[in-house]
């Protein structure tokens, strides 16, 4: 045990030893470069070396497309081409049997021959249909026939079908724009609709069928449409950028009529001013549209 320490304390001083390496001028002798070294110096210097030359191959070959020209290693993008040609492949596949298919029928419907459909299942050849017990309908389930076979009492459309057909709410109004209410109904301000703010250029629509009775420029409101719809009922539409209708057209529910925007002088920014009248009152548009 003795002599392996000393052994290895030997070789420790060995690797630890001083040397000297001189770079001469050989024909002068003169010294030009020299280095104190030691064996273990040297073995440390050249692992590193070594370690770092190794390192900088496994990163070329992993992460540089440089692997292409090493023999064994394929081209990146082939896994993908792969993917890409084998969902091909199927999709042609199921193309291909769907035509099949096809010409198939069609030859059937030619040739007039007519195909019987495959019935999954037992075999229905050998029931018995009279040992069925025969079956009676129960008072519940008579109730049940009864409440689901009735009208629906709370139906909107038997509510419409029982409203007079001149009631304001038997109609079913179009949003003219859809935004965010900024000034409300209110008749004692003499304000007879809502202001709505929308998005800019947004596209201003009729509420109902009906014709247009004026389509001009005035200097409070800018840009304004009036519509006469049916059953005395008046809609107005200001403060528009352009008009997209005239006087004397017929628009449909929905149909684009303007553009919103900021005209006239009674305007203190982009929106839509809606008015309804309804045998010549204004009424609140809110309780009648949701916008």
């Amino acid at each position: 045990m003795a002599e392996d320490q000393k052994k290895r304390k030997r070789i420790y001083r060995r690797l630890r030893n001083k040397y000297r390496l001189v770079i001469m001028n050989d024909e002068t002798l003169e010294e030009k470069t020299s280095l104190r070294l030691s064996p273990l110096n040297v073995f440390v210097f050249a692992g590193t070396i070594i370690l770092s030359l190794i390192t900088f191959t496994i990163y070329i070959v992993a992460f540089t497309p440089l692997r292409e020209y090493i023999p064994g290693y394929t081209d990146i993008g082939m896994r993908k081409n792969l993917v890409r040609l084998t969902a091909q492949a199927d999709s042609l596949e199921d193309v291909l049997s769907a035509r099949e298919v096809y010409f198939e029928n069609l030859q059937n419907i030619i040739n007039g021959t007519v195909v019987q459909p495959e019935v999954s299942g037992s075999d229905t050849s050998s029931a018995k249909y009279d040992t069925i017990n025969q079956l009676y309908r129960s008072y519940q389930d008579s109730l049940l026939r009864k409440e689901i076979e009735s009208p629906d009492n709370f139906s909107l459309l038997a509510d419409a079908a029982r409203l007079p057909a001149n009631d304001i709410r038997s109609f079913y109004f179009f949003t003219p724009v859809k935004g965010t209410i900024t000034s409300e109904f209110g008749p004692k301000e003499k304000h007879y609709g809502v202001d709505i703010v929308a998005q800019p250029n947004e596209a201003i629509k009729a509420t109902l069928d009906g014709t247009i009775v004026f389509a001009d420029w005035t200097l409070e409101t800018g840009y304004m449409i009036g519509i006469q719809h049916s059953n005395n009922l008046f809609s107005v539409y200001k403060h528009n950028s352009a008009l997209l209708k005239k006087t004397g057209d017929f628009v449909k529910a929905g149909d684009v009529i303007a553009i919103i925007g900021n005209s006239g002088e009674f305007t203190t920014g982009p929106h839509l001013h809606f008015e309804l009248w309804y045998n010549g009152q204004a009424v609140n548009p809110v309780d009648f549209i949701s916008f």
